[in-house]
């Protein structure tokens, strides 16, 4: 079959009916080569023009809107590989050059438990700290505060108050004839006297409460005479007097008082007396804390003389204090 030569091909391209495209679609055209038989194969320079009408009335996407949806779905991939559990970037997971690490996701939960169990330890590590620094606070406290107490203790040991008895006087002394409570015919005795005496509290930083027993006055083992001293405060270095009214009424001596001479009832020779009494008192250093107490035993011989009524005695030279 002969091929159709160069001009016959233009004559039936130039008398056939060229189809005009539709309206308002555009026509691209595809240039393809036609071989030419008298050449042997080879390629003409001719080129035949064939339009090509998009089928759905638009033209196909340019290499620009082409580029652009790849380098949208590529950043969105890219953008979604460097995103981590946190909803966060990761800078270790991209490169230099703008490649994706490789990316293990098995070893994310791994770490993250690796994470919350060092974050657990240093928690707990920090708690112990603390509980053991308030123990260690509570038990230094407790012991500096107990050395201090007994400092204070041991420093107000030696500041014991001084006492001393000054004198006493009888505004009188009788004995006369009577009866006990159970009708036994006896001596009573009578008498009315004040003992006088100073306390000084030679503490220099704190007060002291005061109290006593009561101040007897004895003729052997009887107890013809009794007072009681009342309560006082006294500060620091500071001291006071205190006057203690010793008296006994129709006090009986059951054979006791045959050896008193008496004229009228009143005593006509001295009498041998005894006082004694012991002082208690207590400070308060730091608060209810540190509370020394100190004791005085006070003991002081006494020799009534008739004649001396209403006369103060000196007991200074006549005491003793324990």
């Amino acid at each position: 079959m002969h091929a159709k030569t160069n001009s016959e091909v233009t004559s039936v391209t130039a008398s056939s009916p060229t189809r005009s495209p539709p309206r308002g679609r555009p026509v691209y055209y595809v240039q393809s080569p036609s071989r030419d038989s008298h050449d042997g194969g080879k390629t003409n320079g001719s080129i035949h023009s064939t339009p090509v009408i998009s089928p759905m009335g638009s033209p196909p996407h340019s290499h620009s809107s082409v580029g652009r949806h790849s380098r949208e779905s590529s950043a969105s991939r890219f953008s979604g590989f460097l995103k981590s559990g946190s909803g966060k970037i990761l800078p270790n997971e991209v490169s230099r050059g703008g490649h994706r690490k490789s990316h293990k996701p098995w070893k994310e939960p791994f770490d993250a438990i690796e994470e919350e169990g060092l974050l657990d330890a240093d928690g707990t590590e920090k708690s112990l700290s603390r509980r053991c620094y308030l123990l260690a606070f509570v038990l230094g406290f407790i012991i500096l505060f107990s050395l201090f107490s007994l400092i204070l203790w041991g420093a107000s040991l030696p500041q014991k108050p001084i006492i001393t008895v000054q004198s006493i006087t009888f505004d009188h002394f009788s004995i006369s004839a009577g009866s006990d409570s159970s009708g036994v015919a006896t001596d009573m005795a009578s008498m009315n006297s004040t003992v006088k005496f100073t306390y000084r509290n030679t503490a220099t930083f704190f007060g002291v409460h005061v109290t006593s027993t009561p101040l007897d006055l004895k003729y052997y083992q009887l107890t013809v005479g009794a007072g009681t001293m009342n309560y006082f405060y006294q500060s620091r270095k500071s001291q006071r007097t205190v006057a203690v009214v010793v008296s006994g009424n129709q006090i009986p001596l059951y054979g006791g008082g045959a050896t008193l001479s008496s004229l009228g009832g009143n005593l006509t020779a001295p009498v041998p007396l005894k006082l004694d009494f012991i002082v208690r008192s207590r400070a308060y250093v730091l608060g209810r804390l540190v509370k020394p107490l100190f004791y005085r035993n006070i003991e002081c011989s006494i020799v009534f003389q008739p004649k001396k009524l209403k006369v103060p005695l000196s007991l200074h030279q006549n005491c003793t204090y324990n």
